[in-house]
């Protein structure tokens, strides 16, 4: 266990039990140091004096405050040590509240509270006993590094714990930020509740720092003069929005194949595609490149199909206008785009010029 931060008294009616706060977290992200990437130094963090330019020792540095006028009033730590707060030393609880009545967004860190010897041992467990029998936590005041803070006590696996917590006018109020009017079917609240129920429920204790691990892989390989690990590409997100009750069929379906209420059929809405990622633009593969490139030849043939059928028609007159110096091919291609009245056409020329000649070999035979 890491040191304690504090030592004081927790203190509720006239019960007292000496207590020791210690930290109940810890912090396990990577961080980083600055450096010169010329030669690899440590840039470091110096504090100066505006008016010398010396760079000044823990021992010369103060405490302060700067009034409208621009003036500053030193402030010392034995005139904060001597500020007359009931909650200088002690953790006074003010009241016991339902948990759920402490909106989370109010909780911040949290302490493990050590009864401070044995003195201490039956009046904690005392305090442990009562919250966790009415099933209630402790709103309480303490002072902390020039501070009156507000905190609330609880249980956990036996050990009290001390989280601070904002004050009320410390929490921004969210009004501007609610979405306008909005229609939602009684039918698509049912699907969205059965969704909720039907996913599983993961403990908080089963998620992992992903990323965190991937950092240190990182760092492990750069060590050892090695590379490091090729990153998985993101798959890239749908270009369409489905309709929110087929949405919600859809996600019953993929989590336990149960099926959604019916609703009303899915809309489509084609949204624009981000641009590719850097690095995933060269090598872009697969069937979103195949369909970009087969939209792109599409786009090109198309003039091309138009203009000949532009042509079409001049060709034809070519064909009607000197049918005799026309190849094979070209008879065949002509045929190809004749239209259907033209061939009436065609023929009615050829049966007007076949009785023609059997009027002609009749009178012929009569003569």
């Amino acid at each position: 266990m890491p040191r304690p931060v504090w030592s004081g008294a927790i203190t509720f009616g006239l019960v007292t039990i000496p207590v020791k706060v210690v930290p109940a977290t810890e912090n396990h992200s990577i961080s980083f140091h600055q450096y010169h990437r010329t030669d690899m130094a440590r840039v470091r963090v110096k504090k100066v004096c505006e008016t010398d330019g010396r760079t000044l020792s823990v021992d010369e540095i103060g405490r302060g405050f700067q009034t409208p006028d621009g003036d500053t009033i030193e402030i010392t730590e034995d005139e904060l040590d001597a500020i007359p707060l009931p909650t200088a030393k002690a953790i006074e609880i003010s009241g016991f509240v339902p948990a759920a009545s402490i909106d989370p967004i109010r909780i911040g860190e949290g302490y493990y509270l050590e009864g401070a010897g044995q003195v201490a041992a039956k009046p904690y467990v005392l305090l442990r006993k009562a919250l966790e029998r009415n099933a209630k936590v402790a709103v309480a005041k303490f002072a902390w590094h020039g501070r009156e803070r507000l905190g609330l006590l609880r249980v956990k696996d036996d050990v009290l714990v001390l989280h601070a917590m904002k004050w009320p006018d410390e929490v921004r109020s969210p009004d501007a930020l609610v979405p306008g009017d909005v229609e939602v079917g009684e039918r698509e609240i049912e699907a969205a509740v059965t969704l909720v129920d039907s996913m599983p429920a993961t403990e908080p204790s089963a998620f992992k720092d992903e990323y965190r691990e991937a950092l240190e892989q990182v760092i492990a390989a750069k060590s050892s003069g090695t590379a490091p690990p090729e990153a998985v590409p993101d798959e890239e997100p749908g270009g369409e929005v489905l309709d929110l009750m087929s949405a919600l069929r859809q996600s019953l379906e993929r989590t336990h194949g149960e099926e959604a209420p019916a609703g009303r059929e899915a809309t489509v809405h084609e949204l624009p595609r981000r641009s590719a990622r850097r690095g995933s633009a060269k090598g872009a593969t697969g069937d979103g490149a195949a369909r970009g490139t087969s939209k792109k030849a599409a786009a090109k043939k198309a003039p091309a199909k138009k203009a000949a059928a532009k042509k079409a028609p001049t060709k034809k007159a070519a064909a009607e206008k000197a049918p005799a110096k026309k190849s094979g091919a070209a008879k065949g291609a002509a045929k190809k785009v004749r239209s259907p009245a033209s061939t009436a056409k065609k023929s009615a020329k050829k049966s007007a010029s076949a009785s023609t000649t059997k009027r002609n070999t009749r009178t012929d035979k009569s003569a």
